[in-house]
Protein backbone atom coordinates (compact mmCIF):
# COMPACT_ATOMS: atom_id res chain seq x y z
CA UNK A 1 0.00 0.00 0.00
CA UNK A 2 1.43 3.51 -0.28
CA UNK A 3 1.95 5.77 2.14
CA UNK A 4 -0.79 8.22 2.76
CA UNK A 5 0.13 11.77 1.60
CA UNK A 6 0.78 14.23 4.55
CA UNK A 7 -1.44 17.19 4.77
CA UNK A 8 -0.05 20.31 4.22
CA UNK A 9 -1.79 21.05 7.77
CA UNK A 10 -0.05 18.67 9.34
CA UNK A 11 3.62 19.32 7.94
CA UNK A 12 3.29 22.70 9.45
CA UNK A 13 2.50 21.24 12.77
CA UNK A 14 5.55 18.59 12.66
CA UNK A 15 8.01 21.55 12.25
CA UNK A 16 6.09 23.88 15.23
CA UNK A 17 6.52 20.80 17.55
CA UNK A 18 10.33 20.58 15.94
CA UNK A 19 10.53 24.38 17.20
CA UNK A 20 10.63 23.96 20.16
CA UNK A 21 13.60 22.30 20.83
CA UNK A 22 15.68 25.55 20.21
CA UNK A 23 13.30 27.92 23.22
CA UNK A 24 15.43 28.32 25.82
CA UNK A 25 14.24 27.63 29.15
CA UNK A 26 13.94 30.27 31.45
CA UNK A 27 13.93 32.95 28.84
CA UNK A 28 11.40 35.16 26.59
CA UNK A 29 10.53 34.06 23.22
CA UNK A 30 10.57 35.88 19.99
CA UNK A 31 7.50 34.39 18.26
CA UNK A 32 6.20 35.47 14.59
CA UNK A 33 3.09 35.36 12.68
CA UNK A 34 1.16 32.91 10.51
CA UNK A 35 -0.10 29.89 9.81
CA UNK A 36 3.12 27.56 10.46
CA UNK A 37 3.49 29.86 13.69
CA UNK A 38 0.32 28.96 14.84
CA UNK A 39 1.43 25.49 14.82
CA UNK A 40 4.59 26.78 17.27
CA UNK A 41 2.29 28.34 19.33
CA UNK A 42 -0.22 25.43 20.12
CA UNK A 43 3.24 23.13 20.96
CA UNK A 44 4.78 25.99 23.10
CA UNK A 45 1.71 26.01 25.18
CA UNK A 46 2.83 22.51 26.52
CA UNK A 47 6.43 24.84 27.93
CA UNK A 48 4.58 27.65 29.07
CA UNK A 49 5.81 26.98 32.85
CA UNK A 50 9.50 26.28 31.18
CA UNK A 51 9.46 30.00 29.86
CA UNK A 52 9.41 33.56 31.23
CA UNK A 53 6.94 34.45 28.49
CA UNK A 54 7.17 35.83 24.53
CA UNK A 55 7.32 38.63 22.68
CA UNK A 56 5.61 38.47 19.52
CA UNK A 57 4.93 40.49 16.18
CA UNK A 58 1.87 41.15 15.43
CA UNK A 59 -1.74 41.55 17.42
CA UNK A 60 -3.17 38.18 15.92
CA UNK A 61 -0.16 36.27 17.50
CA UNK A 62 -0.20 38.07 20.94
CA UNK A 63 -3.99 37.05 20.80
CA UNK A 64 -2.75 33.12 20.40
CA UNK A 65 -0.47 33.13 23.17
CA UNK A 66 -2.62 35.08 25.79
CA UNK A 67 -5.11 32.61 25.02
CA UNK A 68 -2.94 29.87 25.81
CA UNK A 69 -1.92 31.19 29.27
CA UNK A 70 1.88 32.42 28.02
CA UNK A 71 2.57 36.13 29.15
CA UNK A 72 3.26 38.67 26.16
CA UNK A 73 5.84 41.47 27.21
CA UNK A 74 6.01 44.49 25.15
CA UNK A 75 9.64 44.44 23.11
CA UNK A 76 10.53 47.88 24.98
CA UNK A 77 10.82 45.90 27.97
CA UNK A 78 13.10 43.33 27.05
CA UNK A 79 16.61 44.13 25.93
CA UNK A 80 17.51 40.64 23.89
CA UNK A 81 15.83 37.84 22.93
CA UNK A 82 17.51 34.37 22.88
CA UNK A 83 15.92 33.13 20.04
CA UNK A 84 12.94 34.31 17.47
CA UNK A 85 10.64 31.51 15.67
CA UNK A 86 9.14 32.28 12.84
CA UNK A 87 7.99 31.73 9.51
CA UNK A 88 8.54 32.92 5.51
CA UNK A 89 6.98 33.16 2.16
CA UNK A 90 10.61 32.00 0.59
CA UNK A 91 14.21 31.25 1.69
CA UNK A 92 17.10 30.88 -0.20
CA UNK A 93 20.56 28.72 -0.08
CA UNK A 94 21.88 31.30 2.37
CA UNK A 95 19.01 32.04 4.84
CA UNK A 96 17.61 35.37 3.27
CA UNK A 97 14.04 35.62 3.54
CA UNK A 98 10.76 36.89 1.45
CA UNK A 99 8.31 37.50 4.65
CA UNK A 100 5.28 39.48 5.11
CA UNK A 101 2.37 37.86 3.84
CA UNK A 102 0.89 37.79 6.71
CA UNK A 103 1.48 42.02 6.84
CA UNK A 104 3.14 41.69 10.30
CA UNK A 105 6.86 42.29 8.45
CA UNK A 106 7.63 45.61 10.55
CA UNK A 107 7.04 43.86 13.80
CA UNK A 108 8.29 40.93 12.75
CA UNK A 109 11.74 42.50 11.46
CA UNK A 110 12.18 44.20 15.13
CA UNK A 111 12.10 41.10 16.64
CA UNK A 112 14.49 39.74 14.75
CA UNK A 113 16.82 42.27 15.31
CA UNK A 114 15.89 41.84 18.80
CA UNK A 115 17.23 38.22 18.63
CA UNK A 116 20.94 36.42 19.18
CA UNK A 117 19.15 33.66 16.32
CA UNK A 118 16.54 33.39 14.41
CA UNK A 119 14.77 29.85 13.77
CA UNK A 120 12.95 29.72 10.03
CA UNK A 121 9.96 27.31 10.25
CA UNK A 122 8.33 26.80 7.02
CA UNK A 123 7.51 23.90 4.63
CA UNK A 124 9.78 22.45 1.24
CA UNK A 125 7.79 24.73 -0.94
CA UNK A 126 9.06 28.00 0.33
CA UNK A 127 12.32 27.16 -0.54
CA UNK A 128 13.84 28.89 -3.58
CA UNK A 129 17.44 29.49 -5.61
CA UNK A 130 16.36 33.28 -6.23
CA UNK A 131 13.82 34.97 -3.83
CA UNK A 132 11.27 36.99 -6.03
CA UNK A 133 8.54 34.01 -6.82
CA UNK A 134 6.72 35.43 -4.25
CA UNK A 135 5.15 38.60 -4.56
CA UNK A 136 7.47 40.87 -2.25
CA UNK A 137 5.04 42.96 0.73
CA UNK A 138 6.32 46.18 1.31
CA UNK A 139 4.96 48.37 4.14
CA UNK A 140 4.17 51.78 3.08
CA UNK A 141 3.27 55.30 4.09
CA UNK A 142 -0.42 55.49 2.80
CA UNK A 143 0.77 58.73 1.03
CA UNK A 144 3.82 57.46 -0.46
CA UNK A 145 2.43 54.33 -2.19
CA UNK A 146 1.49 55.50 -5.97
CA UNK A 147 5.34 56.85 -6.04
CA UNK A 148 7.03 53.98 -4.33
CA UNK A 149 5.27 51.81 -7.18
CA UNK A 150 6.81 53.85 -9.65
CA UNK A 151 10.17 53.46 -8.64
CA UNK A 152 9.44 49.32 -8.44
CA UNK A 153 7.86 49.70 -11.92
CA UNK A 154 11.20 51.29 -12.83
CA UNK A 155 13.01 48.12 -11.61
CA UNK A 156 10.78 45.64 -13.84
CA UNK A 157 8.53 45.29 -10.75
CA UNK A 158 4.50 45.68 -10.78
CA UNK A 159 3.43 46.78 -7.35
CA UNK A 160 -0.52 46.58 -6.36
CA UNK A 161 -2.33 47.68 -3.14
CA UNK A 162 -3.35 44.82 -0.60
CA UNK A 163 -6.87 45.23 -0.49
CA UNK A 164 -9.31 43.94 1.93
CA UNK A 165 -12.31 43.99 0.57
CA UNK A 166 -13.29 47.40 -0.87
CA UNK A 167 -10.56 49.03 0.97
CA UNK A 168 -6.74 48.99 1.38
CA UNK A 169 -5.75 46.52 4.02
CA UNK A 170 -4.33 48.06 6.94
CA UNK A 171 -1.56 47.09 8.67
CA UNK A 172 -1.20 46.95 12.83
CA UNK A 173 0.86 49.92 12.41
CA UNK A 174 -1.78 51.57 10.53
CA UNK A 175 -0.33 51.46 6.99
CA UNK A 176 -0.54 49.97 3.50
CA UNK A 177 1.18 46.87 1.37
CA UNK A 178 2.07 47.00 -1.83
CA UNK A 179 2.68 43.22 -2.89
CA UNK A 180 5.13 43.58 -6.14
CA UNK A 181 6.02 41.09 -8.68
CA UNK A 182 8.30 40.55 -11.55
CA UNK A 183 11.32 40.83 -9.13
CA UNK A 184 14.20 38.42 -9.24
CA UNK A 185 16.41 39.81 -5.79
CA UNK A 186 19.47 38.19 -6.63
CA UNK A 187 21.86 40.20 -3.93
CA UNK A 188 18.83 40.19 -1.31
CA UNK A 189 21.47 42.51 1.53
CA UNK A 190 21.87 45.22 -1.47
CA UNK A 191 18.10 45.43 -2.32
CA UNK A 192 17.19 45.51 1.19
CA UNK A 193 19.14 48.24 1.69
CA UNK A 194 18.36 50.36 -1.33
CA UNK A 195 14.34 50.39 -0.71
CA UNK A 196 14.83 50.27 2.67
CA UNK A 197 16.14 54.16 1.69
CA UNK A 198 12.69 54.96 -0.55
CA UNK A 199 10.81 57.62 1.41
CA UNK A 200 7.77 56.44 2.42
CA UNK A 201 8.64 52.35 2.82
CA UNK A 202 8.54 51.50 5.96
CA UNK A 203 10.19 48.36 5.95
CA UNK A 204 10.41 46.28 2.77
CA UNK A 205 9.90 42.17 3.04
CA UNK A 206 13.40 41.07 1.90
CA UNK A 207 15.03 39.47 5.47
CA UNK A 208 18.69 39.54 4.24
CA UNK A 209 20.07 41.92 7.48
CA UNK A 210 18.01 39.66 9.68
CA UNK A 211 18.49 36.72 8.39
CA UNK A 212 17.85 33.01 9.16
CA UNK A 213 20.13 31.51 11.37
CA UNK A 214 18.76 27.74 10.96
CA UNK A 215 15.60 26.57 8.55
CA UNK A 216 13.62 23.97 9.76
CA UNK A 217 12.01 22.67 7.01
CA UNK A 218 9.25 20.67 6.99
CA UNK A 219 9.19 17.22 4.32
CA UNK A 220 7.11 14.25 3.79
CA UNK A 221 10.71 11.98 4.72
CA UNK A 222 10.50 14.41 8.19
CA UNK A 223 11.83 17.85 9.45
CA UNK A 224 15.24 18.85 7.77
CA UNK A 225 17.11 21.55 9.51
CA UNK A 226 19.49 23.45 7.08
CA UNK A 227 21.89 25.94 9.25
CA UNK A 228 23.20 28.85 7.74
Amino acid sequence: MPTPAISQDELKAQVGRAALAHVVPGEIVGVGTGSTVNKFIEALAGLRDQIKGAVSSSEASTERLKALGIPVFDSNAVEELAVYIDGADEIDGRGHMVKGGGAALTREKIVAAQSRRFVCIADASKRVAVLGRFPLPVEVIPMAARRVARQFAAQGGTARLRMKGDAPLVTDNGQHILDVTGLEIRDPLAFESEVNQWPGVVTVGVFAHQKAHVCLLATPEGVQTLTF
